[in-house]
């Protein structure tokens, strides 16, 4: 390699890791207590007692569950109706209005086998929501997430440089030498290269998942205005509704249309995921992969048929499995520990470049390039 060649790709490296590294940290230390969110929520949180199923138990009327939950809540509107994927729990949100601020919004969960409703749950606003804010819009919405994306990107150039300026380094040691016998710095030099490699596949596939996770509005809005718009278009010109159908024979509809399948979630009429006159229905599939793709079921809201069935489109399909994929959240618990020690391990990868930095000496670019032809030494500043 040109020593011309090499101080290009220093450069990136240098200035894509500087510019990334305060926020990488922040998405790195509130990623940890995301990865185990379930098992967090479900200790600390009250998770309602399902009671035996037994044959004089009443069999569920969900049009009687959703009247139950707006009786609780005079003046709210059913803006969707969720499914537990491994428990026989449901969930009916309501707001005061189809379409409230983010965090307007109350939910009622129910026993999905008799239609037993439980104790509204508290407003999300506790530890877990704080990490979940600060890990995908630092709470400021869409320029958040495009942000934090933007630095997903940086990242991404940040690994394939340092793979282009410590390759030749690396030849010259066996592979994980870490040289604690000379001094300090030379031995977070090298902790921080031979970490750095270990985890490299780890962070790209991490980087680039968290990367399309941000782009998770903007491909909202694709899909409204595609695939949802073309499934609805025969309704265009259809007056409002003046009362809605039955949600239970919908959810017949749509499991008649996929047998093989199970509701995720419904979204109301008047919703971002649905249009003026249908319910959609969100069926899952039951394998731990098919069980992140959803297929929208649209069911006329007045008549409860089946309006239109289809796959998402492959840009939805990709967020869909990026979004599990980026926590781990595919092959349970031992899973998400190795994740949780990746995560730890890039932390200090991280920490170690900016301690290498901040201790650098005042020596010219090409005296370390040189240095690192020779022996290693040099590119985060002389030891």
């Amino acid at each position: 390699m040109t020593a011309r060649f090499l101080r290009n790709w220093y450069l990136v490296h240098k200035w894509t890791s500087l510019i990334a590294t305060l926020f990488l940290l922040l998405l790195c230390l509130t990623g940890l207590p995301l990865i185990f969110h379930e098992e967090i929520e479900h200790y600390f949180e009250p998770h309602p007692e399902l009671r035996p199923l037994t044959a004089e138990a009443p069999r569920i009327d969900y049009d009687k569950v959703t009247a139950s939950a707006l009786a609780a809540r005079p003046g709210e509107v059913v803006r969707f109706v969720g499914f537990d994927p491994q428990d026989p729990l449901g969930m009916v949100i309501t707001a005061t209005s189809l379409v409230p601020p983010p965090l307007d919004g109350h939910s009622q969960p129910f026993d999905t086998r008799t239609g037993e409703l439980f104790p509204p749950e508290p407003p999300d606003n506790g530890f877990m929501n704080l990490m979940l804010r600060l890990h995908t819009d630092l709470f400021v919405g869409l320029p958040g997430y495009l942000f934090l994306g933007f630095m997903g990107l940086l990242l991404v150039a940040s690994l394939v440089s340092g793979v282009v300026v410590y390759t030749p380094f690396m030849r010259k040691l066996d592979f994980a030498t870490v040289r604690s016998g000379r001094s300090e710095r030379l031995k977070w030099l090298d902790l921080h290269n031979v970490l750095g490699i270990v985890t490299l596949a780890w962070v790209v596939v991490v980087g680039i998942t968290g990367v399309i996770n941000t782009l998770a509005l903007p491909i909202q809005g694709m899909w409204q205005t595609g695939q949802l718009a073309d499934m609805t278009a025969p309704y265009k010109d259809a007056p409002p509704l003046e009362s809605l159908g039955s949600l239970h024979k919908a959810l017949e509809s749509a499991r008649n249309a996929a047998p093989d399948m199970e509701p995720s979630f419904v979204a109301f009429p008047g919703t971002q995921f649905s249009s003026k006159h249908h319910y959609a229905v969100f069926m899952r599939g039951t394998t731990p992969l098919t069980a992140r793709l959803l297929k929208p079921a649209l069911v006329d809201a007045r008549t409860s048929e089946l309006t239109d069935m289809r796959e998402m489109p492959l840009y939805v399909k990709t967020l869909l499995v990026s979004q599990p994929l980026h926590f781990g959240d595919y092959g349970g618990l031992p899973l998400k520990i190795i994740w949780a020690l990746l995560d730890v391990i890039t932390i200090v990868v991280l920490g170690s470049g900016l301690y290498l930095w901040l201790g650098r000496r005042k020596v010219t670019l090409e005296k370390r390039l040189a240095d690192l032809n020779a022996n290693g030494v040099g590119m985060e500043g002389r030891a």
